[in-house]
């Protein structure tokens, strides 16, 4: 298996930047991911208990093996304020292999 299928960009949506900070410390603290990229101010429509909502939230793009799939959703949910955060793994298909190499070393 090459590098790119080893590693996965994993997208979370939190209600502000002060939250997203907080998920990105403590997964990168942990050795989960190897970065976290926050975009601070999104806009989120979604269905939610029977109705149409509109939130502002941030967004957080990680970086990580897949390997730590589990691992990080169970930290993640841990960490966040939401009864059901949004979590997706999306694979990398190809990639800079030096910087895939460094997201391997990077996470535990």
């Amino acid at each position: 298996m090459g590098l790119s299928k080893k590693c996965a960009v994993v997208f979370v949506t939190a209600e502000n930047i002060k939250a997203a900070r907080k998920i990105a410390q403590g997964v990168i603290r942990e050795r989960l991911v190897a970065c976290v990229n926050i975009v601070p101010k999104i806009e989120s429509v979604y269905w939610w208990q029977d109705k149409i909502e509109n939130s502002p939230e941030s967004m957080l793009i990680m970086k990580t093996k897949v390997s730590l799939k589990r691992k990080l959703i169970d930290r993640i949910k841990k960490l966040h304020s939401y009864t059901v955060p949004e979590i997706i793994f999306l694979p990398i298909m190809a990639g800079n292999k030096d910087y895939l190499k460094w997201v391997g070393a990077e996470t535990k």
